[in-house]
């Protein structure tokens, strides 16, 4: 059954107010300490667990593992990190969840592998899933894991030799049942002349730069994260035989870029360690190609007054670590004898998510052509106490497509030079004119998800001005599970911004998205709830529009795109599909009211044209399967 459709009045649905101090327009409980009423917290934290989002039916949950789609019943597979014992770390098990279509989900109630051999007794860590042909077998599905016998495990400690290996478990029922393989574990640590940091996480993948991938057409890589202990965070490349995926051999590591490497405030620091690597090659409609990483990053020098903007307020109570992508560039065929030089070379890189996501994790769907990328959206925010009366901790997040973004005929950025922003491949144009051909990492939202709008009301609006006479604004929302696609046309006169989601009727509490051109970032400030229990700091990321040559040779600025997903307490927004934050918000309501479209004017800047225009939004409000 289709939704209905609202189509509301333009002038009861903008904000528009004066420029104050101050980067919220909500009346009370400013993030930057304007005085605020003591939150009382819900009785039953349960209302912030979300219904459309992958979790587990309770306990602690974190990386996401064996992703995949099984031809032969036509599922896609999402295996987690699980605790099925509790609402702590521990007992490292994976839960197991099916979908036909990645936005309706089966999850499994009991674990599908759990500690219990002498090599994993200690933890069923992430890994990856391979649909592969056994013995003749068609359908058989292969789950290769972190098999861990000894514990603990850390960065920052010395590396116990055979804590960590690798295991096989073969599923000849679509993924009901599993068995562990006599082999295991077909690969009990790492190289022994390396002194390593960590060695995990493993993932499977084609490669068609890789050192040896000329010899052979059908050619597989395996990549296993960790670091060498002084030296630099890297990956450890395997070759992996097609036709027995317990045949690893060691061919190199992936990368030196040294310690805590941080190119710019666009890029992030790039830590010690890493986990959960993932190498995919990203190409774009015209057949270009880059080579890129996908990690998480342990072991990050926390943001102070000295290294930082602005001060990251959210980062600041949450673990030294990052979710970032780099593009590499291959060494070329490996001819060398040393096993230990690397087989790429740094080109440029960014920060995939700027919130409290993790462990991001991929695989390729044949269905779709596409690489899929799901992360673990944490409860780090939450205080422990909290954490245990809601009975779960943690989060799959919402289906990613990863793809190669070009910008062409690109003039330069609304503030920063173009050759200062280290996330972009920027290529000079052969026109003689100055424009340049971008590169970059692209990160939207998979198209699937337009089916959880199915049940839910729609509203749409275009053309809006947003100016500073005051006006008032009526409800497009009125639950707490929405989808919000906004684009707005921004004059070189605006300050900032904006959308605020309202989460109480009378305006006193709101989450308000927002961009400030002239710092070229993006914030999400979240309502105050209580000091002590809840991380309630802003969230803030490095954000630019660019200007093009049209067809007419006129300069004309890309427009500000902003497409939010929000469940129940889980709010991911995607920025021109270049920028993404995932956070928290912890409100005792279970309602969300707006939304309210608003932008400030800077009067320093003598400009005929509105602040902004909002050009078009779209809202479904009641979002669910």
């Amino acid at each position: 059954m289709s939704a209905p459709v609202i189509t509301a009045e333009l002038d009861t649905l903008v904000l528009k107010h004066q420029r104050k101090s101050g980067p919220s327009p909500c009346k009370k409980n400013e993030v930057n300490g304007v005085s605020h009423e003591e939150k009382k917290l819900p009785p039953n934290p349960s209302q912030w667990r979300p219904s459309f989002h992958v979790i587990a039916p309770a306990g602690w949950m974190n990386d996401p593992s064996g992703l995949g789609y099984d031809p032969e019943t036509g599922l896609y597979h999402l295996c987690f990190q699980w605790n099925p014992h509790g609402n702590d770390w521990g007992n490292m098990s994976w839960g197991h969840a099916t979908s036909p279509d990645l936005v309706s989900w089966t999850i499994s109630t009991r674990p599908i592998l759990t500690p219990s051999a002498e090599y994993d007794r200690l933890g069923v860590f992430t890994g990856c899933l391979q649909p592969t042909d056994v013995s003749g077998q068609p359908g058989t599905l292969t789950a290769i894991y972190t098999s861990v016998r000894h514990l603990p495990i850390h960065y920052t400690l010395p590396y116990t030799l055979g804590s960590e290996s690798l295991s096989l478990a073969f599923s000849k029922d679509g993924g009901e049942t599993w068995e562990r393989q006599d082999c295991n574990p077909f690969l009990t640590g790492p190289p022994s002349h390396l002194n390593v940091t960590g060695w995990r996480d493993p993932f499977i993948t084609t490669w068609a730069e890789g050192p040896l991938s000329k010899h052979t057409e059908s050619r597989l890589y395996g990549i296993i994260s960790g670091g060498i202990s002084k030296k630099t965070p890297t990956a450890f490349v395997y070759t992996v035989q097609a036709t027995d995926l317990s045949k690893w051999g060691f061919v190199g590591p992936l990368i030196d870029v040294g310690l805590n490497l941080r190119p710019s405030r666009w890029s992030g620091d790039y830590g010690v360690n890493w986990e959960v690597v993932n190498l995919v090659t990203l190409t774009n409609d015209i057949g270009t190609s880059r080579d890129f990483i996908i990690m998480g990053a342990e072991g990050c020098v926390p943001l102070d007054s000295s290294n930082q903007n602005r001060a990251q307020q959210a980062r600041q109570r949450r673990e030294a670590r990052a979710q970032l992508w780099m593009s590499v560039k291959s060494n070329g065929e490996k001819k060398s004898t040393s096993k230990d030089s690397a087989l790429t070379s740094y080109a440029f890189s960014g920060i995939f998510d700027h919130g409290c996501y993790y462990a991001a994790n991929s695989f390729y769907d044949p269905q779709t052509s596409q690489h899929i990328v799901y992360g673990w959206i944490t409860e780090e925010d939450l205080s422990d106490s909290l954490r245990h009366r809601q009975g779960f901790s943690g989060l799959v997040s919402l289906p990613r497509v990863v793809g190669l973004m070009t910008l062409t005929y690109v003039k330069k950025a609304r503030i920063s030079q173009l050759s200062s922003i280290t996330s972009i491949d920027t290529v000079p144009d052969a026109t003689g004119i100055g424009t340049f051909t971008i590169h970059t990492m692209k990160i939207s939202p998979d198209s699937r998800l337009t089916r959880l709008r199915q049940s839910a009301r729609e509203s749409h609006l275009a053309g809006v001005v947003l100016s500073t006479s005051p006006s008032t604004s009526a409800t497009l929302l009125g639950t707490s599970k929405w989808e919000l696609d906004a684009e707005f046309s921004v004059s070189r006169s605006c300050a900032r911004v904006g959308i605020k989601i309202l989460h109480t009727a009378d305006g006193q509490d709101c989450t308000t998205l927002s961009w400030d051109p002239r710092s070229e970032t993006f914030e999400i400030h979240r309502p105050l709830i209580d000091d002590a229990d809840v991380n309630h700091g802003y969230e803030t990321a490095p954000h630019t529009l660019f200007t093009s040559l049209n067809e007419r040779g006129e300069e004309v600025e890309e427009t500000l795109r902003v497409h939010a997903f929000f469940d129940s307490s889980v709010l991911e927004v995607f920025v021109n599909d270049r920028t993404v934050i995932s956070t928290r918000i912890y409100h005792p309501g279970d309602q969300c009211f707006g939304p309210l479209f608003f932008a400030d004017s800077d009067a320093g800047v003598d400009d005929e044209q509105p602040a902004a225009v909002l050009v078009r939004a779209s809202v479904w409000d009641g979002l669910g399967v």
